[in-house]
């Protein structure tokens, strides 16, 4: 008779397949369990399976199968994970909810007793859609913030235990690497969302350019269910060429990120709100584990990195070009922030880390 103890088993709730498209509730989720191997996870599947489309890690536990065209969240989606869930949590010993808080969350907040039983939950949140939705909210259970500035605003929304566990960064996956020669890369990357960053990025490009930069600009957007991508790409085409940038790329969702950020000098995220993004974006973390300067906007969350990157106030484009264009120009000063960003990355958002701390959490909460 084997005395071997079970392995505590624990459901993945997303509201999108695991394998569907890239985001970061699926991503934070997908890190979870390849980072705990003594944990039996069970998680949701898209099919169809989407042709050509490589695993993002060796998945591993029971799939549960999720009728999918594209693996996004569209209501559909969200309508089979809560159904789902419904079922495997009384299967599980643990929910693990990877949900940001957005329009529908608060609705599902109030019914996580029907939904999810009397199960113990984690609640990790990669972000918060509007802050007026915390009041009408209700904490899932014990709650994960990826910042502090987070864990504040949640605990002043009464969500009670809230701990702060940061994203991680497979190293190995986004190696180091020396500048690039020739003509300067700049490049934004995020989401059609309204202050979203992407027009100051370009208006900061425009100030940095006036100032005598030379560079070329890459914004690499990302849409999100029901919007319009040819008409707000078309849009911030035509920013950049009345602000007289000729020589700017605007690209859809790109497959090899890796190869695009390692091709950059110099990453800009300068947002005056997060909104729908992961409250600390993972391309700012795969940009300084690769050894690129930062520049951010000046919000709490991004207090974190210390003197690892630059700031400016959210929005304010010209001080964000102003602050490129010495960026460009100062070799040494690249090189030292390079080094910064690095070491930032491997001191706080490292997987070792990262699995550290959920298994910790996880062995308190489990029966």
């Amino acid at each position: 008779m084997s005395t071997t103890p079970r392995r505590p088993r624990v459901l993945l709730l997303t509201s999108s397949p695991l394998d569907g498209a890239d985001g970061a509730d699926v991503r934070l989720a997908s890190d979870v369990l390849g980072t705990l191997p003594d944990v039996e996870f069970t998680w949701f599947s898209q099919w169809p399976h989407r042709r050509g489309r490589p695993p993002r890690v060796a998945l591993g536990g029971h799939a549960v199968r999720i009728l999918s065209r594209d693996g996004v969240p569209h209501l559909s989606e969200r309508a089979q994970s809560a159904v789902a869930a419904t079922v495997q949590a009384r299967r599980c010993d643990l929910v693990h909810a990877f949900l940001t808080i957005g329009r529908i969350f608060p609705a599902f907040s109030w019914l996580r007793p029907l939904l999810l039983g009397a199960r113990p939950v984690v609640h990790t949140v990669p972000g918060v859609m509007d802050a007026r939705l915390l009041p009408r909210t209700r904490p899932l259970g014990t709650t994960v913030a990826l910042s502090e500035s987070m864990a504040r605003r949640l605990r002043a929304a009464h969500f009670g235990d809230v701990r702060v566990i940061p994203p991680m960064i497979p190293l190995e996956d986004w190696p180091f690497r020396p500048r690039p020669p020739g003509l300067p890369l700049v490049l934004y990357a995020g989401h059609h969302d309204p202050q979203g960053g992407a027009e100051t990025a370009i208006d900061a490009a425009a100030e940095a350019v006036r100032a005598g930069a030379r560079f070329r600009l890459v914004l690499a957007m990302r849409g999100r269910p029901g919007q319009d991508l040819h008409s707000l790409e078309e849009a911030l085409r035509e920013r950049a060429g009345a602000r007289g940038l000729v020589d700017t790329e605007v690209r859809g969702y790109v497959d090899d990120m890796r190869a695009l950020i390692t091709s950059a000098h110099v990453f800009l995220f300068p947002p005056p709100v997060i909104g729908g993004k992961a409250d600390i974006p993972l391309t700012v973390l795969q940009a300084l584990a690769t050894g690129r300067p930062v520049i951010l906007s000046d919000l709490p969350q991004f207090a974190d990195f210390g003197n690892a990157v630059l700031r400016a106030p959210g929005g304010e484009a010209r001080r964000t070009g102003h602050q490129l264009v010495w960026l460009l120009d100062q070799p040494r000063s690249w090189e030292v922030l390079a080094e910064r960003g690095r070491l930032a990355v491997e001191e706080h958002f490292g997987p070792e880390r990262f699995a550290a701390q959920y298994a910790s959490l996880y062995r308190e909460l489990l029966p």
